[in-house]
Order: C-alpha cells, then structure tokens, then sequence
C-alpha cells in the first residue's frame, strides 16, 4: 500500500450513480469518526497505510473504500465493529453499474433463458475463467478494476440458490466450451462446473453443434428474463453497449430465435454427454 495519495483501496463513483446516498453516508460516517477520535484526515491516512487525498474523497462520497480499510479503520478508531459493520451497505455499491442493473432484473426473474455464442454465459462461469476472459480483454483492465468486476459476476451466480428457485436454461456454442480461455486446467474445471450445474433440476444446459446447417442464433447472443409481474424482457451485452429490450413486438421475436435455438440444439441430457466427452479430452 501507498502513503503518498495513491488511490489503491477504493473506487471511483459515477456522480449520476443512485448508489451516491449510501457513498456518500458511509463517508460522512467516518469522518465523524476520525473528529471524534481528534485525528486530522492526514494522521488518520497515515494509520491506515493510506494517503490524505484519499481519505478527503471518500469522506465526500466520491470514492467507494475497500472492505479492508474499513475494516482497519474500524480497528484504528476504536469502533467496535460498527464501521466495519458498513461494508455490507457498500457490497453492491462497488460493483459497476450495469452490472447491478443486471442483477436487479435477475433477482425479479422466475425464468432466465440465455444463448450464448463467443463465451460460457457469466452466470455459468467459475471465478478462474471468468478471470481469465477480464484478462484477456483489451484495453488490459487494471488490476483494481478486473477485480471489481470479477467480484460482482460471482455476486450475480447467488440466483443459484436463491427461494423460490428461478427456472434457468442456457444454450452455448460449441466453440466455446472448445477454446482454452486461460488454459486447459481452466477449462477443465470449467467444464467441471457446467457438468455440476447442468445436474440441478432447475438449470438446463444445451450444447449448439458448430455442424449444425440451421441455426437461429446467427444474430448474436441473446437472454431473456421473464418477470414475477408475467412480461418478458430481453437483454444484449455486446462490445461497448447494453440494451434492455422491453417492446412487446421485439422481445417476441427473441423469444421465437430462443424456442427454435433450443430446438436446434442437443437435448439437455445429449448436452451434459457431450461436456463430459469434452471435459475428457482436455486431458490429453
């Protein structure tokens, strides 16, 4: 850790972020604390292992802090648990916004269905490939934010075990569950993983033979949720956009690419045979 300003235990906030208030009282909780204690932001950086600068900014509620500064300050000030008791207000705040966008829709789904087409699906990711896909990405991520984001797509697989349970399919592109993303020991668990999940009865995972001469799915991936209210919406993620697809007439044609995508693909039992196949070869 640095003492000379450097900015390592925390991250930036959005300004237009609705996660601002909670930042922001975090923020203002602590310095209560620091005044209380008599210590000026600079002596209370220093204890902490951090510079001035970044003490000021997440007193503003402009910086979100790490969960381990607040634990040390909870520690330097005497607190009693109660500073590091905020870290769970600040839980989804670090996460990047469309990510907890994304969360909040899933948490409202009773069903999620998803065709997925240049990698696993993130929900069907172990933390080993997921970091390997956020370190292959270009422009590199910095550390601080690859951890960020690796951190809020293992937040989102908490829908496995969540009551009631959401109905959940999955269709993946051969191809993807062929290449080595961070190396064959990765995608060997990998593989592992979709082997244990394809096994629950409420997830079913379907393979896409790259042989296959018809295929709806020729337009890009696609996810549907469908809500607790009874409507339906779709969901893209591609290069630097996502987009929210709520018109009636749109989400229906995502849903008839889904159904005959699905129809196209190994059975969910032909699927689980063909990963087990492919999860053999990688010993080799």
């Amino acid at each position: 850790m640095s003492v000379d300003g450097a900015d390592e235990a925390g991250w930036d906030l959005d300004p237009e972020d609705e996660s601002r208030g909670v930042v922001e009282a975090v923020g203002r909780q602590l310095k209560v604390w620091r005044e209380a204690a008599g210590l000026r932001a600079a002596e209370f950086g220093k204890a902490l292992g951090y510079g001035e600068n970044l003490i000021y900014k997440i007193e503003r509620g402009v910086r979100i802090p790490r969960p381990e500064l607040l634990d040390k300050a909870d520690e330097v000030l005497g607190a009693g648990g109660k500073i590091a008791a905020m870290k769970k207000d600040l839980e989804r705040a670090r996460y990047p916004k469309k990510v907890r966008d994304l969360e909040k829709l899933e948490a409202k789904a009773v069903e999620i269905g998803a065709y997925a087409n240049h990698n696993v699906h993130g929900l069907l990711q172990t933390k080993e490939y997921a970091h390997a896909l956020y370190d292959v990405r270009r422009p590199t991520l910095a550390e601080d934010d690859l951890e960020r984001h690796l951190a809020a797509r293992m937040a989102r697989q908490e829908i496995f075990g969540r009551k009631p349970l959401t109905t959940l399919t999955f269709v993946q592109e051969e191809v993807t569950l062929r290449r080595p993303i961070g190396g064959k020991m990765v995608l060997r668990r990998q593989l592992e993983h979709l082997l244990e999940l394809g096994r629950l009865r409420h997830v079913e995972i379907q393979v896409m033979p790259t042989e296959r001469e018809d295929h709806a799915g020729m337009s890009g991936e696609i996810q549907l949720l469908k809500l607790r209210d009874g409507s339906t919406v779709g969901y893209s993620d591609a290069q630097l956009t996502s987009r929210l697809v709520t018109q009636p007439k749109e989400v229906q044609v995502l849903e008839l690419r889904y159904g005959i995508i699905r129809s196209q693909a190994l059975t969910p039992r032909e699927s689980l045979t063909f990963v087990e196949k492919l999860r053999g070869e990688t010993w080799h």
